[in-house]
Formats: structure tokens, C-alpha cells, sequence
């Protein structure tokens, strides 16, 4: 068994697309596997999609676009994170196009180098709403589309967008953007591009706000079993567990300090378990003190420091008998989740789970038989 590993319920997985499906409605299903599939292995969780309902599938860059040509994934798959300008850029979209890789061009330059590589392509146009991160701006939209419509090789897909707060469902911001989205596909229209397949939504807004689904949902966070947005509850089921191996249990008395600094005292005679897996492995040592490990089913604090592969568990008594080659679950089943986990450590559980590094090995269980 690997010391420190990730293990991943594809079966779970299948489950949050069709619950996903089911919530987009008439609306396409795109399935966002950039970052390796939040953490989750693109490689193997873009089956079990595909068979569960996915319509294509999103990427951040044409790497992991081309990475998921390689392994055999035949539907549809969006990149939109591409460099129009640097060295070999050309030659990089030739490549992408030559896969059949859909590109989105979210600035007049990138626009302008699909147009000059004059090789047939199928692209989406991103058009800013109001998050003011990546989009053609508004004052420009005019002369994109025209562009566009400029180039007998290029095949306008839709318009994308992103909402920036969709994780408030109430957050007026919102409602705003999906009436500038909807503003901007009118004009495309009227521009003469047909913009078939137009969306905006992410998890959050698939799962709340209907009238943000146009013709296409791009869900990531929600695929992996994880709530988008605080106080909701969609049936879905984390996929991930992040576990380790005790390696050892040894006792401390009361009065004795551990780990670096020796920064956290024993209050009481008792025990320590010995976890190997630190800052390296993507453990933050920030999170020192904050968080608590599941050995089985029971939950003990993280205490001292964060090392780079090491923590130290207090057992207390170790009434339950604790004992080396025990699991010890970082975070999912039988521990924290990733959620509580990320409210612990102040930040989100879309981190958490793109976290596990370093040593981690992945282990899957259910999904489609490889």
C-alpha cells in the first residue's frame, strides 16, 4: 500500500454529472477538466463522465487539451488559456486545431492569430461581462464580430462568459452579467454570426440560477462532489479521500514538546501518531494546529508543526488503540472533508483538492472498467 495516496470513487463521480445533467436541463453539459480534473486525474474521470452525460469537455490550456486527445477522449474539448503572441505560437494553434481542439479567443489578439494561422476552425468568442479578468471588452465587440464573420475559415461557435459571483446566488452582480451576456449575443447576431451554443454559467450557477444556462453549463468544482457555494446541498458526493499511513505511535508525557520550534506542549501524559506527509505533499504548514486526521472514524488534532513530510497526531490516551499501519484520513471519508477542511485553513475547498502532491499516489475504486 502507498504510504500516502489519493483515492478517488469514480462511482461518485458518475453520480454528480448525472445529478449535473439533470440540473442543465436542455442545456449542453460541459465538464471543466483542467488542473489534471481539479486533482482527480483527467486521464481516468473523463470516461466515467462521458458515460454519465458530458457533452465535451473544458480545459485551461492546450496542453491539457492535447493531453486528453492522447488519451483517447473523442468528445468535444474547449481550451481557453492559449499564448497568441510568443515564439512558436502559430505552430502551437496549428497543433491544437490539427486535434480538433475547440479554441476561445478572449482578447482581439487572440481573435486576429486564429485568423491569420487561415486554418478551419470551430471557436468561441469570450466577451466581458463584468468580472474584468479575461473577455473581449464590450467597446469591441463590434469589431470582433466583424472579425470573425470577416474569416470564411472560422466557424463561431457561441459567445462564453464568467460570472464572478455566482457562489451568492443573490449577489446583484449576477443578474447583470446575464444581461450583458445576453446584450452581446444580440449584437453578435446582428453582426451576422449565428452563435449556436452560448454560455455563462459554472457550478454555482447551474445549480441556482436557471435562467444563466443559455445553451451550455460549464461545471468543475460540482463534478468532483463538492458544494460551489456555502449553505447548499445538491446531492452531490466528494469523490475524493485524501489518506495516509500511521507509521508510527509513540508516547509523550506531559511537559514534553514536538516536531520543529517545539511549538505545542503535551498537556497530559499520552501518545503521538507519526503521519508521513507534509507541505511537500501539498500539506500547508499554515495548517498547523487548524486541522483534525479521521483514524478510524475517530478524529484527533494535527499538532506542531507542519514538517515537509511529516505531521504528528495527538492521540491522547490512545483509548481506541491507535497503532502503526492504521489509515489516517487527511481529508473525505471517515475525516474532515475537503470543505471543513478548507474553512479550517481559510481558504476553499477547490484548493484542497487540487492540493495533494509531492508522494501522493492515485488510487481509484468503481467507474468504467479500464
Amino acid at each position: 500500500m502507498n504510504m500516502l495516496r489519493t483515492r478517488i470513487d469514480l462511482d461518485a463521480i458518475a453520480h454528480n454529472v448525472r445529478v449535473l445533467k439533470k440540473a442543465a436541463g436542455d442545456a449542453q453539459l460541459m465538464c471543466v477538466v483542467k488542473a489534471d480534473a481539479y486533482g482527480h486525474g483527467a486521464s481516468r474521470v473523463t470516461a466515467v463522465m462521458a458515460e454519465a452525460g458530458a457533452d465535451l469537455f473544458g480545459v485551461a490550456t492546450i496542453a491539457e487539451a492535447r493531453h486528453l486527445r492522447a488519451v483517447g477522449v473523442e468528445l468535444p474539448v474547449m481550451a481557453w488559456l492559449w499564448d497568441a503572441a510568443g515564439i512558436g505560437a502559430a505552430d502551437e494553434i496549428a497543433e491544437a486545431l490539427a486535434d480538433d481542439i475547440q479554441l476561445v479567443a478572449p482578447s482581439l489578439q487572440h481573435l486576429q492569430a486564429l485568423v491569420d494561422v487561415d486554418i478551419p476552425a470551430t471557436i468561441t468568442l469570450k466577451v466581458e461581462t463584468g468580472m474584468h479578468r479575461g473577455g473581449i471588452e464590450p467597446e469591441m465587440w463590434q469589431r470582433a464580430f466583424a472579425l470573425a464573420k470577416s474569416a470564411p475559415h472560422l466557424t463561431v461557435r457561441g459567445l462564453m462568459s464568467h460570472l464572478a459571483c455566482a457562489d451568492e446566488p443573490e449577489h446583484p452582480a449576477n443578474d447583470a452579467q446575464i444581461q450583458q451576456f445576453r446584450d452581446a449575443i444580440a449584437q453578435a447576431k446582428e453582426a451576422g454570426l449565428e452563435v449556436p451554443v452560448n454560455h455563462i454559467a459554472n457550478s454555482a450557477g447551474t445549480l441556482e440560477q436557471p435562467d444563466s444556462h443559455f445553451d451550455q453549463v460549464r461545471t468543475g468544482i460540482a463534478c468532483y462532489g463538492l458544494e460551489p457555494a456555502a449553505g447548499y446541498a445538491h446531492d452531490l458526493r466528494p469523490a475524493m479521500t485524501w489518506a495516509a499511513t500511521v507509521l508510527a505511535v509513540k508516547p509523550i508525557q506531559a511537559g514534553e514538546a514536538t516536531s520543529y520550534g517545539l511549538t505545542w506542549t503535551a498537556q497530559e501524559d499520552g501518545y503521538l501518531a507519526v503521519i508521513p506527509c507534509g507541505y511537500a505533499d501539498g500539506l500547508p504548514r499554515s495548517a498547523q494546529g487548524l486541522v483534525q486526521v479521521g483514524i478510524s472514524g475517530k478524529r484527533y488534532p494535527q499538532v506542531g508543526r507542519v514538517c515537509m513530510d511529516q505531521i504528528l497526531v495527538d492521540l491522547g490516551e490512545n483509548a481506541f488503540g491507535v497503532q502503526a499501519g492504521d489509515e489516517a484520513i487527511l481529508f473525505g471519508e471517515r475525516g474532515m472533508s475537503a470543505t471543513e477542511f478548507a474553512d479550517a485553513t481559510g481558504t476553499i475547498n477547490y484548493e484542497i483538492v487540487t492540493s495533494p502532491s509531492g508522494r501522493t499516489v492515485r488510487e481509484y475504486e468503481g467507474g468504467v472498467a479500464l
